[in-house]
This record gives C-alpha cells, structure tokens and sequence, in this order.
C-alpha cells in the first residue's frame, strides 16, 4: 500500500481543520445543532492527520507543535488527565535546571580564556565585545518597555494551580546586592542556582586561567572546559528530546487546570515578544546598518536562508556553517567572519536578551509581583552578564530564565505557562540572534577598515 505524501497529509488536515471551524460556529451560532461527541471526533480525526504528518516530517520542532495541539486537546477534553500530567513538565525543568551550573561556568571559561590575550585577539576583542554590549543593553530595555506596556502577565490567576508559590521579592539595601553578587561557596552557588554569582566565579576564573604561564596547564584546563562545556551541550540536546513531552503536559495541565482564558495571556505575551523584535530589527538593526552603509538587499538575499534556517530548527549553531559561508560570500573577510560570527553566539544574543528581560516581567506579572524599578534594573543588570553565557542552542535560554528567576525567589508556575508557547517563541528569538550576529560581522569589518561596501562587488552566489 502507497504511503500518503506530506502534501496529502497536508491537504486532508486542512479539509478537517475547515470542517471543525464551520461546525463550530454552527455550533456556537445554533446550540444543539450538533452532538459534543461529534465534534471532539472531528478534532481528533484532524490531530490524527497531523501525527502522520510528524511520522512524515520527524523533526524535533514539528512534534513539539504537535504536542502543543495534542496537549490543549487533551486539557479541554479530560482535564483531570490533563492536570496529571504535570509531573512530565517537571521531570523536563529539573533535568534543565541541573544544567545551569556547568553550562554557564564552562562556556564562560572558554569565552574569556580562550581570547583574553589581547596581543591575539587585537582590535578586533574590545570592539566587538563594546558593540555587543551595547546592543544587547538597547534589547533588554526594549524588552522591559515592551511587557510593561502590554502587561501580558496581568490576570493570571495562580491560585487555581496546585503548587503556585506566594512569595514576594525580598527588599535588599544596595550594599546587601553587591555582596550577594559575590559567591561565598561556589558548590552551594551551583546547588541553589545563583546565577548571578556563578558567573562572577567564572569570569574571575576565566581571567585568572588566562594569566597563567605554564603553557601545558592552561591548554589542558581549557581543554577540559571546552570538554564540559561540548558534554553540556550534548546533555541539552538529550534533555530536549523531552521537549515535546513536557510542552504537551504543560499545556495539558495549563488547560485542564484553568481553561481556556489562560490563552488570550499566552497570545498576548507571544505577540508582545515578536513585536518588541520588530521594533528591535526595524528601530535598532535598521539605523545601524543605514550608518554604516549597508547594501540592505544584498545583504537580506545573503542572510536569508541561514537566517530562516535558524528560525525553523530554533537553534543558531545549525546555521552557523552557512552564515559563515555567506558573509564571506558578501565580501567580508574570512578573519573577520571566524572571529565575531562564533564570538557572538556566547556575547551577543539580541533576541534571546530581550525574551529574557519580558519573559521575567511577565512571570512577576502573573504571580502578583509588584516590581519596582530598581527591581527590573537589577534584574536587567543580572541578564546583561548571564546571557552572555549561553550559545546558540535550542531553547538554552529557558536554562537562563529559570537560573534568574531562581536567584530572585520568583514563582516557576509562570514559567509552566510559557514552555506551552516556548518553542514559538524561540523561533523568533533564534532568528534575531543570527541576524544580529550578521550584522554585527559587517559592523566589526566596516569598524576595522576591512571592507567598504561602497566600493565592493557584493557577491550573492
């Protein structure tokens, strides 16, 4: 017998998907028109057609759609399931949280240790490390503008989910914040995840590595580092076959436990994200590339299709060989492709920063925690250092948003609710992460004198 092909899958789900929307609305317009048991099989029947597209597809990224449909429908067709699939949920967080540690201190130590001799690193270190943060500063208070604005977080009511946690902020003096910076014990740093004071340690390790003479027991520290941080990785990866599992009970319990009304603050808090990015590209990307005399169209056609490459396998390592390929294609340098591109998957994560700064608003929000000012610089200030420790993995930012919202006694209930939408929203912010490294490469090479794209022939091929 013929397998069906994707384009058939395809074209029977949309035939049902119409079908439900129609009867559906006969249903709301006519109530009775139609048996409950008749429209929960012709919802089923078109899930049905979409699990045989994921057998077809086989990716991460479609299953973990998949489970999204398939986990709404089973928190409004039997709730009582749907709330006892929570624990799948923490299976999935705790397996994320012991990751923390060893990610953030190895891929930091490699960061800084493996280019902190300024005599190898040149010009080339301050000026894209300068640019970085800068950038990454101006997505952060996008984010921050944008949530509070929208407050997405507003309304959630906590209470009607089983392990909601009532706790507030504690109010620290300035000099109590500075001290709590600073780690006391780094195991017991790592064991209650203070982010914060995991990656001073490791910054203060990184620069103390890099000043050692002894050739041989630097090479094989940071050979060591660059182990742990590649088994991390691997472990991440390990964990992320999960993923689908865990958004699927998420979402499960999310709806089984509070119905549908949590939706429209899920939608709210996605569109908040992807219009805070538009802005970032449109208000902040847009004008730098005007300055520097970017050929807009050519560079786009070079970009393109590493750029959605990222965006589909929500992860800018995969399209880290291509991005490469095609910036020396538009002309810039080989040196200067091989030092910024990789560079900034660790120092420059436009989008990911600015998820980070919302997504945290966003859980005070539905907690009912009022933050101050203050309160959101600090916090703002804590991702300015920890998200500079996490490269361009899949969903390695949940990793960063569940370390710093630990490190100020905010509720994880929140963040429950977004892992129903996270791989939505990582899409976008893994889009605008390479994108921003893009430029970020033409910026340094324009910055170095390396290339004027006034007077070069840009090639697309």
């Amino acid at each position: 017998m013929q397998s069906w092909s994707i384009k058939q899958i395809l074209t029977v789900f949309m035939g049902l998907f119409t079908l439900i929307i129609i009867t559906h609305l006969l249903h709301l317009y006519h109530p009775g028109i139609f048996h409950a048991g008749f429209l929960t099989s012709l919802r089923w029947m078109a899930i049905a057609t979409l699990i045989a597209y994921g057998l077809k597809k086989n990716n991460l990224t479609t299953w973990i759609f998949l489970s999204m449909v398939i986990g709404t429908e089973i928190g409004h067709d039997w709730p009582q399931v749907g709330t006892n699939l929570k624990v799948l949920s923490d299976i999935f967080l705790r397996m994320i949280k012991t990751v923390i540690g060893p990610l953030l201190f190895s891929t930091l130590v490699v960061g800084i240790a493996g280019h902190a001799d300024m005599r190898q690193v040149g010009r080339m270190g301050w000026k894209s490390l300068l640019y970085f943060e800068v950038v990454t500063t101006i997505a952060l208070i996008i984010g921050l503008c944008a949530i509070n604005f929208t407050k997405a977080g507003a309304g959630i009511d906590l209470s009607l989910a089983d392990t909601a946690q009532k706790v507030e902020i504690a109010k620290q003096s300035w000099d109590q914040i500075i001290l709590h910076t600073f780690p006391e014990n780094i195991a017991k740093a790592v064991a209650e995840g203070q982010v914060l004071q995991i990656v001073v340690f490791s910054i203060l390790f990184a620069l103390g590595l890099s000043m050692v003479k002894h050739h041989h027991a630097k090479e094989t520290m940071l050979h060591w580092c660059e182990s742990l941080s590649e088994v991390m990785f691997k472990f991440t990866h390990l964990v992320m076959y999960l993923a689908p599992l865990a958004v699927g009970a998420a979402l499960a319990y999310t709806i089984g436990k509070m119905g549908f009304d949590i939706l429209k603050n899920l939608f709210l808090l996605l569109a908040t994200l992807y219009g805070a990015l538009i802005l970032l590209i449109f208000g902040v990307f847009l004008p730098i590339a005007l300055y520097i005399k970017l050929p807009i169209k050519k560079f786009l056609h070079a970009v393109s299709e590493p750029v959605l490459l990222a965006f589909a396998t929500a992860s800018s390592e995969a399209a880290l060989p291509h991005a490469m390929k095609a910036l020396e294609n538009f002309g810039i340098p080989r040196k200067v492709v091989s030092f910024v591109l990789p560079t900034g998957f660790s120092f420059n994560l436009d989008g990911s920063t600015l998820y980070l700064s919302l997504a945290l608003v966003f859980v005070a929000q539905a907690a009912k925690i009022d933050l101050s000012i203050g309160d959101q610089i600090v916090m703002m200030l804590t991702l300015m250092l920890s998200s500079k420790g996490v490269a361009g993995v899949a969903r390695a930012s949940l990793v960063i948003l569940m370390g710093t919202a630990a490190s100020y006694n905010l509720p994880t209930e929140p963040i429950f609710i977004i892992l129903g939408i996270d791989a939505l929203m990582d899409m976008g912010r893994t889009g605008t992460n390479l994108l921003g490294n893009c430029l970020a490469t033409a910026v340094i090479a324009v910055w170095e004198g390396e290339i004027d794209f006034k007077k070069t022939e840009v090639s697309t091929n």
